[in-house]
């Protein structure tokens, strides 16, 4: 018989120590630089269940980073920050104009424009006047004259609009139309406020007659809420 042929020696496998050290190694190395607090929970189930191919959600998957989360969050700060000003600067006017509004000399509201405090005309003018009745809308208009010179609202721009109901001047006013009478009490408070200290380079001042109404003309309440001036602290945008 041949001598049998020798069986060729099986492959080292020497190699997977140094493998699994180099693993293990690395491992470690990741371990240390994950940090638990900056990771988003979000993110981590969306990871799991990529990688368990198990996604219940569809359509879910990972953002683009922490660098492009970062900078989403520094484009919005300004707008951030300008929406916090503007409620905060709300949240003071409710405080502070609290009689006027339980009174119905004042309404405070907002709009694409900014704030707006709405003076009610019937409880600051005479019915076809634009002289304001400053005896009784004194303390009112000092408390205005404080909002406006709030750190709230500081560096802001104001506009003080007149409005009228549909209703045509007396024939004997001394207005040609409610265009004049709108503008005038516009003019008025603005004189008032200035007077109280605020600085009238910060103001602009326009009447629209009967032009803008809030409700229908069609009833006398409807014509009241619409007789009005309203001070508007403008948003960026609205100068």
């Amino acid at each position: 018989m041949g001598k049998k042929s020798k069986e060729p020696e099986k492959p080292s496998t020497a190699w997977q120590g140094t493998y699994g050290d180099m693993i293990t190694l690395m491992l470690c190395f990741f371990v240390m630089l994950y940090d638990p607090s900056e990771t988003d929970s979000a993110q981590m189930a969306a990871l799991q269940a990529s990688l368990s191919n198990d996604n219940p959600g569809g359509g879910v998957s990972l953002s683009a980073g922490s660098l492009a989360d970062l900078g989403n969050t520094i484009s919005t700060l300004p707008s951030i920050e300008k929406g916090k000003s503007m409620g905060l600067a709300k949240k003071k006017a409710v405080s502070l104009f609290a009689p006027d509004v339980k009174s119905n000399k004042i309404t405070i509201t907002s709009d694409e424009r900014g704030l707006i405090i709405t003076l009610a005309s019937d409880s600051f003018f005479e019915r076809g006047s634009a002289e304001l009745n400053i005896e009784e809308t004194r303390e009112t208009l000092l408390r205005l004259s404080q909002f406006l010179k709030s750190e709230e609202v500081s560096g802001r721009k104001f506009r003080i609009e007149g409005h009228t109901d549909n209703s045509p001047v007396l024939f004997d006013s001394k207005f040609a139309s409610n265009w004049e009478l709108s503008a005038t009490r516009s003019a008025n408070v603005l004189h008032y406020l200035s007077d109280f200290g605020v600085d009238e380079n910060q103001f602009s001042i326009a009447g629209y007659a009967d032009t803008q109404p809030k409700f229908s003309n069609d009833t006398e309440e409807g014509r009241a809420y619409n007789r009005r001036v309203d001070l508007i602290i403008l948003d960026e945008g609205h100068f």
